[in-house]
Order: structure tokens, then C-alpha cells, then sequence
């Protein structure tokens, strides 16, 4: 095989004006205006270019040298070494894990596959969940519930991030009662914190409680999140306590963090993100885990919309049981998720399938690029 070589990094700071505001659950009181993005582009001697994206908190982060330093001159088809050779990165505040998605992505032009296809997946739809952002009253949040589920959708995610959940349960109980077979998940968001919000924590007794309510409303696939994702044993004595499922992973770092959550029971639900937590290699491997250890595999995918699907290729590789899929009108909307695509990633009856073309599958807006670029 022709050695290739990474030859060079371009850097796309990007802010996208949102049509509405969004008032994201893990921030109370912030209203979010413009979706801010890193977007990478590896190129290759080959003619051959990888594309990868940081957001959130990390798009606000310029670590352009950091990555040339690490990645210029390097085969990109080898995965697994430069993702070891990355690690160092944690030590610098950005994780490597969505410089991953760029050497899938040329690795998977180069052999003319998406990248699923390398990982030995299919192309099969994967049954969605609705993936709510907001804290919200009963009834917007049943007028929501009834055009998800106009739309196809079994499944509907609520947040209850905030130091008083009675409201939030309020809004599933109400749910509940017009949606008897609606399944719902529920996310506390308590597994990280954001510096500039004061929120309080919850306590085991806090996160018991809730898990309780959960119990009575019943059909509730999951809690998530609901302490510190680095307090196994508190999550395994709350699993061992409650009948509803507990799920989380999403910010964990590195496979052997998933290890940890399995060693000490932590967790039946694992749910590594593919941009944050671990690669999408790393991901097959926390699935592999799963299905081991008789555990679900359920990915977050909050991203924006190359990240959304870097995980959709790891969920189509991957025994997975739901694709979450993000959408909170009039704020949170497919098209301000996935902006700098051409098309965004639409859910049809309920589920989503992985793009076909090669590597990531999608193409880019370069003109929309060009324009939101503030470098």
C-alpha cells in the first residue's frame, strides 16, 4: 500500500445566527443565539480530504497548531496509532476524539465506502427517539410530543436539569396520560457541569427519588445522567435501587472509562458519543462491551451535523438500540443543527439512516462555509 500523508490543516471558525433562540436545559437562564462550530479539513498528499467539526464549548477553543503538531506528515489510514499518538491532547484541554472522524472519513473516500461499510455495517434505518433541549411546560411540551409523534416517532427524550424535577415529571406524567405507549427517556444532565451556570448537583438521594417518580410513570426507558459521570459507585448503588434503567457515558473519556462503568455496574445503558467520549472506533469497542456484558448501546448525538453523523456511522456499525435524534423547535431544528451541510439529516417514520456516499457521506455548504467563517 502507497504511503499517504496528512500535508496540511485548514481551520473554519464558524457562527451561525440561529432563526430562533434556544434555552438549552444544562444552561438555565442562557438563551443561546448562534451555534458556534470548529470545522477541521486534513488534507492529504493523495488529494483526498478529511472533514471533522468541534462544537460546543470546543468550538470556542483554536488549537490549530496543536493538531498540525500531532497530525501533519502522519498516514491518516492509520487509525488506531494516531488516536494513541493523540492522547496527549487531554493534557492541552481538547479531546482527540473528533480529529478520529477526519481519517475515517479519508479512509473511508479512499476505498469509496461509507464509513459504516468498513466497520461491517449496514445501511438499515435505525429506530429514533426524539431528543428534546429545552425545559418546558405541559403544554408546549404536548403540542411538541404530538408533531414528533405525528411524525412517526415511538420515543421522546425530556430534561430535567434543574435542582427542583417536580415540574419536569409533572410534564411526563401529563404525557403519559395521553400517551399511554409513547416510551420516554429522561435526562438530568448531571454527569458534567458548565462553568458559568450555578446549578446544584444532585444528590443520591435527589437522583433516587426522581428514578422513583420515573418507576410510577412507568414505560421509561432510561434515566441519564443523573449523578457525576465519574461517580460509578454511586450510579451502581442507584441501578441497584431502581427499576428504571440508568444510562450515561456521553462526556466519559476513552474506552477504559466505559471499562470502569461495567467493572462496578454502574450502567445499563452506555452511551459514548463518537465526537466527545470515544472515536468512532473506540465506540464499536464500548458496543462490543455492551452486547458482552448483556448491557444496551444507545450513543448521544448531540452535535451539530457532523457529528450527528459520525455517530450515525457508529450506530449503523453497531448493535444499537436507538439513534437519538436532536430537534426542539422553533430553536434546536434540524437546520441549525446540521447548517454547514448541503442537506440536513432528516428522520422518516420514526428512524434515520446512515448516509451511503464514501467516508462521512454528506457534502459540505463551502459557500455557507465561506461566509460564517470569522478566522
Amino acid at each position: 500500500m502507497t504511503r499517504m500523508e496528512i500535508t496540511g490543516i485548514n481551520q473554519y471558525h464558524l457562527r451561525y445566527e440561529m432563526s430562533d433562540p434556544f434555552r438549552p436545559a444544562w444552561k438555565p437562564g442562557f438563551e443561546q443565539t448562534e451555534h458556534e462550530v470548529l470545522l477541521f479539513e486534513l488534507e492529504t498528499d493523495a488529494g483526498i480530504s478529511g472533514v471533522t467539526t468541534a462544537s460546543g464549548f470546543a468550538g470556542r477553543m483554536d488549537y490549530l497548531e496543536l493538531a498540525e503538531m500531532f497530525l501533519v506528515g502522519e498516514d491518516p489510514r492509520e487509525v488506531e496509532k494516531l488516536v494513541e499518538k493523540m492522547d496527549p491532547l487531554n493534557l492541552w484541554g481538547p479531546r482527540p476524539w473528533h480529529f478520529e472522524v477526519a481519517l475515517w472519513d479519508i479512509k473511508g473516500k479512499e476505498a469509496g465506502k461509507p464509513i459504516y461499510e468498513l466497520l461491517g455495517g449496514s445501511s438499515d434505518p435505525i429506530p429514533a427517539y426524539a431528543s428534546t433541549g429545552e425545559r418546558q411546560g405541559v403544554e408546549d411540551r404536548l403540542d411538541y410530543v404530538r408533531d414528533r409523534v405525528d411524525e412517526g416517532f415511538e420515543a421522546v427524550k425530556l430534561r430535567c436539569h434543574g435542582d427542583d424535577p417536580k415540574p419536569d415529571l409533572e410534564v411526563a406524567r401529563e404525557i403519559r396520560a395521553e400517551f399511554p405507549d409513547l416510551t420516554l427517556m429522561m435526562d438530568a444532565n448531571m454527569g458534567w457541569s458548565v462553568p458559568m451556570v450555578d446549578v446544584d448537583s444532585w444528590s443520591f438521594r435527589d437522583a433516587l427519588s426522581v428514578a422513583r417518580e420515573l418507576e410510577d410513570i412507568g414505560n421509561v426507558a432510561w434515566l441519564e445522567e443523573p449523578l457525576d459521570r465519574r461517580n460509578y459507585e454511586g450510579l451502581a448503588r442507584l441501578r441497584e435501587r431502581s427499576d428504571v434503567p440508568i444510562a450515561g457515558g456521553e462526556f466519559n473519556n476513552g474506552v477504559h472509562q466505559f471499562r470502569e462503568f461495567i467493572k462496578q455496574g454502574s450502567l445499563d445503558v452506555l452511551q459514548p458519543d463518537a465526537v466527545l467520549a470515544t472515536g468512532i472506533s473506540g465506540g464499536t469497542k464500548v458496543a462490543a462491551m455492551a452486547d458482552t456484558h448483556g448491557l444496551e448501546f444507545a450513543p448521544h448525538t448531540w452535535n451539530d451535523g457532523l457529528g450527528f453523523v459520525a455517530n450515525l456511522h457508529m450506530l449503523a456499525a453497531t448493535d444499537a438500540s436507538w439513534c437519538e435524534y436532536p430537534i426542539d423547535p422553533p430553536g434546536w431544528t434540524p437546520e441549525a443543527r446540521d447548517f454547514l451541510l448541503n442537506e440536513p439529516v432528516v428522520a422518516e417514520d420514526g428512524a434515520v439512516a446512515p448516509p451511503d456516499g464514501p467516508g462521512l457521506g454528506v457534502e459540505l455548504d463551502w459557500d455557507r462555509i465561506e461566509r460564517l467563517d470569522i478566522s
